[in-house]
């Protein structure tokens, strides 16, 4: 495990506004944040602000040290979505009734397929999110 100070863990989550930086899901409702290493340790990424998001543990265990993945429209391998180098809606859509995410490109299509951003257990906390009226989150 990389040694990460708290300083750069309170940098990282107060830009990330306390949400997992992939499917946007709060740090209050999600018990569990952590820090990613965009370009993995393993790969050679270096932990510095530049390569470090926040991320829920299930984003974060299923991304692993993945960086690319598989689009399910063309079948083609893209580069996963980079939050600190790419726009969350130029490659990601809420559904109408704001419980699913969509993707709008290739690395959105293929980030949502290999972290499982729909999975089941978060479309049911966004449904009562919705309900609530926390859900989706504004863009900031």
């Amino acid at each position: 495990m990389t040694y990460v100070s708290e300083a750069l863990r309170r940098f990282v989550t107060e830009r990330a506004f306390g949400r997992c930086e992939y499917c946007q899901s709060p740090k209050m409702i999600v018990v569990t944040m952590v820090l990613d290493h965009i370009i993995p340790v393993a790969a050679g990424g270096a932990t510095i602000p530049e390569n470090l998001c926040l991320t829920c543990v299930g984003c974060n265990l299923f991304k692993s040290d993945f960086e690319v993945a598989v689009d399910p429209l063309s079948q083609q391998g893209v580069p996963l979505y980079n939050p600190r180098d790419q726009v969350w809606d130029e490659h990601f859509a809420w559904s109408p009734d704001g419980t699913l995410i969509e993707g709008v490109t290739a690395i959105g299509r293929a980030t949502i397929e290999r972290l499982q951003m729909n999975r089941t257990e978060v479309v049911r906390a966004r449904q009562m999110w919705v309900k609530a009226g926390w859900h989706p989150p504004q863009r900031v």
